[in-house]
């Protein structure tokens, strides 16, 4: 599963969106906004984390910045939270990147190493040393000795010392980027390369200090209510399973919120499912070997930045939220769409399809709903317009996309599923194999998901993955599935 954030970087994150969601709704959004940081810090409060008042506030500072939706590397130091407020208000449109570094709460780790520690016993077997490859290891003066300038951190010293004395330091967000797209610049603090980054949230998991963070779009959410927008929500199955409600309190309770109405995205799902089995059984018929599923944005976004050889193998077919958002549109074209998300990659996906407006990740909306006093287990309900299938309704689980077009296939047509379930460097490696050969020799459907556990593991649920899973099951058992009168014709 994904690293969860430590809950004291996520209670951290929570608050500073509660109190920005009330400094909007408040008679003075720049001033309350200005503020945030002393109130959470005020004189003489007690420093938990960092070392003095000052770098706390600093750090608060920054998390206020990305939370108002803007970049930390592109802001001056000296510029005051209220004057960026105001900016945000006069904002059209989200910035490119959806990440950003906030360099004051980075540790500015130790650079990723190999080393000896005190427990060598100088074995007569020498292990480490018969076992590297690249002659970085020699015995001096009784202990084990590694050359930085030889060693390639491959770790197979540390693997075979019986003493487990050779240790491999990490830096979190870089040791959890499957494409190598952050690493420590000149200053010592992390950054990221946005040519190689493919948006799939893992270094936001992992860093301890919650360093790395998203760039909220809400006061862009909240403004367009405000300005008595017809704001629609479109909500992923991945959503159902991290609050302690039905789907139908959740629709409630978005309601609430001021959204004019909400859209199940299992119905965009639907569209991806049929579209995506009658691609598999035309490209079978034209020969091919295997195809793999389009639906998860950071795997789109490996494939366009990192294996551009695997085009003519991954589906055509767009996402659930691209058929979602062109339903809305359709029906009510007016409307300002917003999607909500269990992962970063969907923001970049959002900056190129018109028909999505914003994307508030399941953190965002939680602290949406403290900030508002919004107990979703005590609203009524409200039932979806259009009723989803089972199978759609699965697609957040992994394997679960591989099941859904497998279940509108004609009997005659073989497909053999095959799961990639998270994208890590092993795996990468083994889809470039597939697309330089042009055959994946375990199947010929192959599901990519960025995230271990499909998006019920992405880096914005705020729900822990077992009882995720357990609510969206008893969804997914609850609801009807595909028909066989439905299936696609070969």
């Amino acid at each position: 599963m994904a690293i969860n954030t430590p809950k004291q970087t996520s209670h951290l994150k929570r608050e500073i969106l509660v109190r920005l969601i009330r400094s909007f709704l408040s008679d003075n959004f720049e001033e309350k906004t200005r503020m945030i940081p002393y109130d959470m810090r005020p004189k003489g409060h007690e420093v938990p984390y960092r070392c003095c008042i000052y770098k706390e506030r600093a750090i608060l500072r920054d998390r206020a910045i990305a939370g108002l939706g803007f970049s930390i590397e592109e802001t001056e130091e000296s510029e005051l939270l209220s004057n960026l407020a105001a900016k945000a208000l006069e904002r059209k449109e989200p910035d490119e990147h959806p990440l950003t570094v906030l360099t004051t709460a980075c540790k500015g780790c130790v650079p990723s190493r190999i080393y000896v520690t005190d427990l060598c016993q100088g074995c007569v077997a020498r292990p480490c040393v018969n076992t590297c490859k690249f002659g970085a290891i020699s015995v001096q003066n009784g202990k084990s000795v590694i050359d930085p300038e030889k060693c390639k951190n491959c770790g197979m010293c540390a693997q075979v010392c019986p003493y487990q004395a050779i240790q491999k330091i990490i830096v979190p967000c870089e040791n959890a980027c499957p494409v190598g797209a952050i690493n420590k610049g000149d200053d010592g603090y992390a950054q990221i390369d946005f040519d190689k980054c493919i948006s799939c949230g893992k270094c936001v998991s992992a860093c301890p200090f919650g360093a790395v963070h998203e760039k909220s779009q809400i006061i862009d959410v909240l403004k367009s209510i405000k300005e008595g927008k017809k704001v629609i929500a479109m909500v992923a199955p991945a959503m159902f399973g991290q609050l302690p409600c039905s789907p139908a309190q959740l629709k409630e309770a978005i309601l609430k919120l001021g959204f004019a109405d909400v859209y199940e995205v299992a119905q965009g799902a639907d569209t991806t499912t049929r579209t995506e089995a009658a691609e598999f059984v035309e490209r079978l018929e034209e020969g091919a070997e295997f195809m793999t599923t389009s639906c998860c944005a950071g795997y789109n976004e490996l494939v366009e930045k990192h294996i551009p050889e695997m085009k003519p193998f991954r589906s055509d077919t767009k996402t659930p939220m691209y058929y979602t958002a062109e339903i809305v549109k359709k029906e009510q074209p007016d409307a300002v769409t917003v999607f909500f998300s269990p992962c970063v990659a969907k923001r970049r996906e959002a900056l190129q399809n018109p028909n999505v407006d914003y994307v508030l990740n399941y953190e965002e909306v939680g602290a949406w709903f403290i900030a508002l006093g919004i107990q979703v287990a005590e609203c009524g309900e409200s039932a979806f317009k259009v009723e989803a299938s089972a199978e759609s309704r699965n697609y957040c689980v992994t394997g679960g996309v591989a099941a859904a077009v497998q279940t509108m296939l004609p009997e005659e047509i073989p497909a053999h599923p095959v799961v990639i379930d998270g994208l890590t460097k092993q795996n990468i490696r083994d889809l470039k194999k597939y697309a330089k050969n042009g055959l994946c020799d375990l199947g010929n459907l192959i599901e990519v998901m960025a995230c271990q556990g499909g998006c019920l593991g992405g880096n914005g649920t705020v729900n822990a993955y077992k009882p995720a899973l357990k609510q969206v099951s008893s969804y997914v058992s609850a609801s009807e599935s595909i028909k066989p009168s439905e299936k696609v014709e070969k």
